[in-house]
């Protein structure tokens, strides 16, 4: 059976991606509504009922909206580090407390929270086996408590992810240099960002960081930096719907890829509000 990966949404507002072997269903982050993830589903021919695992990357909301509602209700397990469980904990028991279910409130309610997740959890730099699949995880530098990205290796190939990062450090680029599709973050055109009459200083300060995101120039520098003969799709991911354009993301990355005489890779940028057409390799 061929491998088949599908991004079901990447941006500011949610994060969502869907990949699939002959003997495991897995999403990388839920970051869309339980209602939007079942749609994004349907949309390709699948279910949540069917999966196999939920991924996470880190506990920041673009990334873990659904996770209550899809893993509570199909019973899914969820695998992240223990600092991601904490920090995520925190954030659906703030999310779910006070007015709509006062039970959560408190310890009791962290505790009532952990308990409705069936949570497998890893330590970061680890390899772990699910099913078919062989994930290796690794830090990122991000301003979330442990993020991570994933390697997902199966018999067809290689897939990695790197969103959610200040900076390519050499031990990310090391890690994904193996991919042979990737789905690398090209947040922001920087000018854009600097220009932005409705991002404050501070926050400008915090995507420009070091801990903040990739903008489209260090994105085409990694790409660059990590470029084989053996990535054959590159996914640009994680735009900002005010800082960025497509078409400006692809014209960058395009160039860079042109440069360097990477004429094989098939270059795509994942949008916020519709699913990418399905990978099959």
């Amino acid at each position: 059976m061929s491998v088949k990966f599908t991004i079901l949404g990447s941006g500011s507002s949610g994060n969502c991606a869907y990949v699939e072997t002959a003997e495991a269903r897995v999403l990388v982050d839920a970051g869309f509504s339980p209602r939007q993830i079942r749609l994004r589903l349907a949309s390709i021919g699948r279910t949540p009922e069917n999966l196999t695992g939920i991924l996470l990357t880190h506990e920041h909301s673009d990334h873990i909206s659904g996770l209550l509602g899809i893993a509570d209700k199909f019973n899914i397990p969820v695998f992240c580090n223990r600092d991601t469980q904490d920090a995520t904990i925190w954030a659906l028991k703030t999310k779910w407390s006070s007015k709509k279910n006062p039970a959560l409130n408190g310890l009791d309610g962290a505790d009532q929270m952990k308990s409705k997740i069936d949570w497998r959890l890893f330590q970061t730099g680890d390899n772990f086996e699910l099913n078919d699949l062989l994930i290796e995880t690794f830090s990122i530098p991000h301003d979330a408590q442990d993020p991570v990205g994933f390697l997902l290796r199966t018999v067809a190939g290689n897939i990695g992810f790197a969103t959610d990062l200040g900076h390519a450090t050499k031990a990310v680029l090391d890690r994904i240099r193996a991919a042979n599709v990737l789905v690398l973050e090209s947040n922001h055109d920087v000018k854009m960002l600097q220009d932005c009459p409705r991002r404050s200083w501070s926050l400008k300060q915090r995507i420009l960081g070091r801990h903040g995101h990739l903008s489209n120039v260090a994105a085409a520098e990694a790409a660059a930096f990590i470029m084989s003969a053996e990535l054959r799709h590159l996914y640009l991911a994680h735009l900002s719907r005010e800082c960025n354009k497509p078409e400006l993301a692809e014209h960058i990355m395009a160039e860079q890829l042109h440069h360097i005489g990477a004429t094989h890779v098939r270059l795509q940028t994942a949008a916020q509000d519709v699913p990418c057409t399905t990978l099959e390799f």
